[in-house]
């Protein structure tokens, strides 16, 4: 009989249906788990217990008055520590915020506490989701629960990893390059990143507005999809929030993949800096996608080469611009003793802001100064056209895109602390879909021959993800399951 932490959150949310198991009895066992595991892993810098039980308890009640409950409800969730919680500590992983508690919730945490999912912790990120390792976070760095010398990816590293080490069953994290996808690959957990607009941006400490999106993480596909269709929909405080109805992603979940064209990023698995490992992994999973009925074809996507050298450009001028509320003045740490204003905002800003947030803001503010705005962020922004139009042509060939997720394995903590644009390439594979405001997923395909995780990214066009779950999960039921992190018989 294996552990109710051991569980994908749909079978234990259905457990707590038919009255197998509490949703207190369900939180409390994640809770110890956490309380074990977190002290080697670091995957949280705020743990609720409090905000966790009574969630819980009010699932337990709703179900004892005979109310139908939701696909997740009682399903214990790490939520990302960039998203607000009203009263409960937002720091962003930044110094700058370390006090920081909203008085008011998020858009995705109101429809959370109505689906009844109990939010146990607020997991650890990069600090304002700059990263690719989790590393740049200000409360340490999260550990890769495969290998606890390897970071876990990044900015979501501490959702990743708290799914992964099944400290939660549930993850929330936000991808503004890759990073729900990227941490997902390397922690060989389900990530999805929404089309933009998909979910609501409403209370979410912004890094780069026209980028961001929240995103989900599960153990399986159905789980991942069940969560976003929980968080996904309309929502009049975000400007950016598409008037569309939500897809039921369950049943997408049903079909088979027969007749769909799938068409495998042939720049990617011949481009340079793909771990061989890698490579052989996403090659054994598009044979066994052609073998499920799919038709297998390749695409040449020349213009993604450009890809991240516009997003280094875009991203940092838009961060300049978001971070310049932080000035000791109106929100976050202010520094104490400053004689006049400017010594206030320098101060502030040194002993609050970690390196890789200066390098971006300053990258930034440099692309965006007289007489350079044209010349980087204008071009940039050019080249981001080029790649919707490049994206909007392949579709027009195939019906999904696939690809490996991250160049490489899980490295190792430090590696490439001392080398930003090693860092950033991380995210070359995952970059151009946020530049073109699409959907596209992380699914584990494996095991490289270094006994790390490697992830299969499925892409698509905007609104896609019910056809992402769809290939996502027939490629998982062919799959079969895979090995579990060494961890999970240590707690």
């Amino acid at each position: 009989m294996p552990e109710i932490w051991e569980l994908p959150g749909t079978e234990i949310a259905a457990r707590i249906k038919g009255g197998e198991v509490s949703a207190r009895e369900v939180t409390d066992a994640h809770l110890e788990r956490i309380e074990s595991l977190n002290p080697e892993i670091n995957a949280f810098i705020t743990i609720t217990p409090e905000l966790a039980r009574a969630t819980a308890d009010e699932v337990d009640a709703r179900r004892s008055e005979g109310e139908q409950l939701g696909p997740l409800a009682g399903v214990p969730l790490a939520l990302k520590d960039i998203l607000c919680v009203d009263g409960v500590r937002t720091t962003a992983g930044s110094r700058i915020l370390e006090q920081y508690r909203p008085p008011y919730d998020s858009t995705v945490v109101q429809r959370l506490r109505v689906a009844g999912i109990p939010i146990v912790g607020k997991a650890n990120c990069d600090e304002f989701a700059m990263g690719s390792s989790n590393e740049n976070s200000a409360y340490g760095p999260v550990r890769n629960p495969w290998d606890l010398e390897r970071v876990p990816g990044g900015s979501s590293g501490g959702s990743a990893a708290a799914v992964a080490a099944a400290m939660a069953p549930l993850a929330i994290g936000t991808d503004t390059g890759g990073s729900i996808r990227q941490p997902a690959s390397l922690s060989g957990v389900v990530g999805v990143k929404p089309t933009y607009g998909r979910v609501s941006r409403y209370g979410v400490i912004a890094f780069a507005s026209s980028l961001d999106q929240v995103g989900t993480f599960g153990r399986t596909v159905q789980d991942a999809a069940h969560l976003l269709g929980t968080i996904a929909g309309h929502d009049p405080m975000d400007a950016t929030s598409i008037p569309e109805p939500v897809p039921d992603y369950g049943a997408a979940m049903r079909d088979d993949i027969k007749s769909l064209r799938v068409g495998v990023v042939k720049d990617w698995m011949e481009g340079e800096g793909l771990q061989p490992g890698v490579a052989e992994s996403i090659r054994g999973a598009v044979e066994l996608l052609g073998k499920e009925g799919a038709q297998i074809g390749e695409v040449e996507l020349p213009v993604f080469r450009y890809a991240l050298s516009a997003y280094y450009l875009i991203a940092p001028a838009e961060c300049s611009s978001n971070l310049a509320r932080y000035d000791g003045v109106r929100q976050g740490h202010r520094a104490a003793n400053a004689k006049d204003v400017v010594e206030l905002n320098t101060r502030t800003r040194t002993e609050g802001f970690g390196d890789e947030v200066k390098r971006r803001i300053m990258l930034g503010t440099y692309a965006l100064s007289a007489g350079y705005y044209d010349a980087y962020y204008g071009k940039a922004q050019q080249v981001r056209t080029l790649v919707i139009k490049e994206f909007e042509k392949a579709y027009e060939r195939f019906d999904v895109l696939v690809g490996p997720t991250s160049p490489t394995t899980a490295f190792k903590i430090g590696e490439r602390a001392d080398d930003p644009l090693a860092m950033y390439l991380s995210d070359v594979f995952t970059i151009p879909t946020n530049l073109a405001g699409a959907a596209g997923l992380s699914v584990p395909c494996g095991l490289a021959d270094d006994g790390l995780p490697v992830g299969l990214q499925i892409l698509g066009p905007p609104l896609s993800e019910d056809l992402l779950f769809r290939v996502a999960a027939a490629y998982e039921r062919a799959r079969g399951p895979l090995p579990n992190p060494p961890l999970w018989g240590t707690a």
